[in-house]
């Protein structure tokens, strides 16, 4: 069963009828003439842009905090643990 993409109250492709499937979820859509419109192919850009800006943020928080992060696991660790290279001094933690 073809589905379409449902924006605004109406089909992106112009169909009409009582017993057609609408979503408007872009990844369930499968009609080709909905695919085509610029309303379908605008959803899905900024769905992309959307994902790429959380992606990048995520990424950011994660890669400046890793040294906080080494150093709490390996005080959790039991006995002495050495810091590795480019931690101040070396020092056990």
């Amino acid at each position: 069963m073809v589905t379409h993409y449902k924006t605004a109250g109406h089909l992106a492709c112009g169909h009409h009828g009582k017993n057609l499937t609408a979503t408007s979820e872009l990844n369930r859509v499968k009609c080709r003439s909905c695919r085509n419109t610029d309303a379908f192919k605008t959803a899905r850009k900024d769905q992309r842009n959307a994902a790429r800006r959380a992606r990048r943020t995520s990424t950011q928080h994660a890669a400046s905090d890793w040294r906080s992060a080494w150093v709490e696991r390996l005080s959790a660790l039991p006995g002495r643990q050495r810091l590795p290279r480019g931690f101040a001094g070396q020092g056990f933690v």
